[in-house]
């Protein structure tokens, strides 16, 4: 019997933290740091989900304000931004490719976002066009990412939605509370890396916008083409 027979089979080693998540988190300070970006320079407009926008808008509107109009219109265009992302998917093959140009994608918006507000700023007037214009491209780059969350990577937690994960949290470290297995352990693991992640993006948004402001957006843009380039090589996790 050769030495090849002989041989036993490779045992996988096994991920470390990184490696397990790298992914999620790198998703989730991204989207904190460009949502808490957005609201800082932008009189309170929310860039990575509908729901803060719809809230500020209902309490401008019963107690008076500005800036409704664009807070409302962020409704129709995360939708639309949506429909086209999605039907561009259809139309192409769910690979590594599709999720990859899609994150390019994501990163040609946030890049317009950055010049936009570098162009504009200071924003001093809530129901200014150029808030508006600014605010919606940073919007398109999170419904594109959000709707790859709901479509092409299923099996990572959506990255804007902190309180369904903050939840998810939470059951998960009362699991492990109650039995405390490797596998329990793993699920608080995911989970509690992308609540971290996205509170260090907020606070990493907020301090590197408060030194360099619309600036602060190019490392998280950099971050986003690095994973374009771990999908197109088949390394996104």
């Amino acid at each position: 019997m050769s030495a090849i027979d002989n041989a036993q089979p490779a045992v996988a080693r096994p991920q470390g933290f990184w490696e397990q998540c790298r992914t999620p988190m790198i998703l989730t300070i991204v989207a904190g740091a460009i949502d808490t970006i957005g609201f800082v320079a932008l009189l309170g407009f929310f860039t990575a989900h509908v729901t803060g926008n719809l809230v500020v808008a209902g309490a401008v509107f019963a107690k008076g304000g500005a800036g409704v109009w664009i807070k409302l219109g962020a409704i129709p265009l995360f939708i639309v931004s949506v429909m086209f992302t999605k039907i561009w998917i259809d139309r192409c093959s769910q690979s590594g490719t599709t999720l990859g140009w899609l994150l390019v994608g994501e990163a040609v918006f946030l890049a317009g976002f950055m010049l936009a507000g570098l162009y504009f700023e200071p924003f001093s007037d809530p129901d200014d066009v150029a808030l508006a214009v600014t605010g919606g491209l940073g919007l398109i780059a999170l419904a594109i990412r959000n709707t790859a969350s709901k479509t092409l990577i299923k099996r990572i937690s959506p990255s804007t939605m902190m309180t369904g994960n903050t939840t998810q949290f939470g059951i998960d470290l009362s699991n492990y509370v109650r039995i405390p297995s490797r596998e329990n352990g793993l699920a608080l693991l995911k989970s509690g890396s992308i609540v971290a992640g996205f509170i260090l993006g907020a606070l990493l948004g907020a301090v590197l916008y408060v030194h360099m402001g619309f600036w602060s957006v190019l490392p998280f843009l950099l971050a986003v083409l690095y994973l374009a380039s771990l999908s197109f090589r088949k390394l996104f996790i």
